[in-house]
């Protein structure tokens, strides 16, 4: 009998991902003779079995299109909110998948999809994960698509910023997404000719952002272009966010880990707009008008560049053959211009950072970008 293969899109959209999914539908149709069900909106419909067969018509004029014909949800299968209370819903989930004769599920998403993927992998499920982000922050793997629409986008959005902070003599910060890892920001930065980068990684103080603004200003540019990751923070409050975090990973008892989280939680809702705090203490110290710019949503949004095109296409044409070849429990990973399986426990729970002595890191000090530090 064909072989049936269940796939679903979860966290956040991100461009490429139909072209993934049509990877791996064109690849295990056509070549291998599989049979393909989606799921609908993400781990809640692979719960509740809201299902679509997935032919290879159904597959035709999505390459270009941008977010996801599947839809997508955040949930967690172990931790699901369903009519109002919390169950653990990964019971469902293996009914679901008996009950539609799933030989394999394929679940692309970023480190949250990947943790769901294990979990599953470790009831029993044969399981392939496919990692997307625009943040590129999936463990092991060299890319992830997504990333490079995204870096499109956030480059074009500082070279327009440049001729308005040139012309009114600014300080223009313009804040891109990244909570953790900044490499959009990073190449983006680099990409747009931004003045100072503000990555996560790399806690700020506000007196060296000035003293870069202030030493251009002595050499004849009245203006600044600041690329800054949602993710930055200066250092007293990278320092209390690292505390935090210090609690949650030490706390015993599960109350006493739902406590830490909270306290977590409360030290970074505390820290919301730090864009726009900095920005006023950019005008206090340097004397210019400062203006913030948040690109959101439209990061990640609209037709999924040629490199996003190809990335997904190759990996969701290889998830095709791993499934041929019986290889579950792995996310396929980009290796160059290949891909590599790699197990899930490589994968769940670490998250790809940018070193602080990366080769961008070091171009973008060579290019006299400051970095806040």
């Amino acid at each position: 009998m064909a072989k049936r293969v269940g796939v679903l899109t979860a966290g956040g959209d991100s461009p490429g991902l139909n072209a993934a999914i049509r990877g791996l539908g064109k690849a295990a149709i056509g070549r291998f003779g599989m049979e393909l069900v989606g799921f609908r909106d993400g781990i809640r419909g692979l719960a509740t079995n809201n299902t679509i067969e997935l032919t290879a018509s159904a597959l035709s004029g999505i390459l270009t299109a941008g977010g996801t014909i599947l839809g997508t949800s955040r949930d967690k299968v172990q931790r699901m909110v369903v009519d109002g209370e919390v169950r653990d819903m990964i019971p469902a989930i293996g009914e679901v998948y008996a009950r539609n004769n799933l030989d394999c599920l394929v679940m692309l998403g970023g480190g949250g999809t990947a943790k769901n993927a294990k979990r599953l992998a470790d009831a029993g499920l044969n399981v392939i994960h496919l990692p997307k982000t625009i943040d590129k922050d999936v463990a092991q793997t060299d890319n992830t698509f997504g990333f490079s629409t995204a870096l499109e986008i956030a480059t074009e959005a500082i070279d327009r910023l440049h001729s308005t902070a040139h012309s009114h003599h600014r300080i223009l910060l313009v804040e891109l997404m990244g909570h953790r890892a900044g490499w959009l920001t990073l190449g983006a930065g680099i990409a747009g000719g931004a003045d100072i980068i503000l990555l996560p990684e790399i806690p700020y103080t506000v007196e060296s952002v000035a003293a870069t603004i202030n030493a251009r200003r002595d050499k004849g540019s009245n203006f600044s272009v600041v690329a800054v990751a949602e993710g930055a923070r200066d250092v007293s409050d990278a320092a209390a966010v690292s505390a935090a975090q210090a609690l949650v990973a030490s706390a015993k008892t599960p109350e006493a880990k739902a406590a830490a989280r909270a306290h977590l939680a409360h030290v970074i809702d505390g820290q919301r707009e730090h864009t726009f705090k900095l920005a006023r203490e950019l005008e206090a110290a340097t004397g210019l008008e400062s203006r913030v710019t948040i690109l959101g949503y439209v990061q990640r949004g609209g037709t999924p560049c040629a490199a996003d095109r190809l990335l997904g296409s190759r990996i969701g044409a290889a998830a095709a053959w791993h499934i041929d070849q019986g290889d579950f429990g792995i996310m396929v990973a980009s290796r160059g211009e290949g891909t590599a399986p790699v197990p899930l426990d490589k994968v769940a729970g670490f998250t790809n950072l940018v070193p602080v002595d990366h080769a961008w890191v070091q171009t973008a000090r060579d290019l006299g970008t400051g970095l806040g530090d």
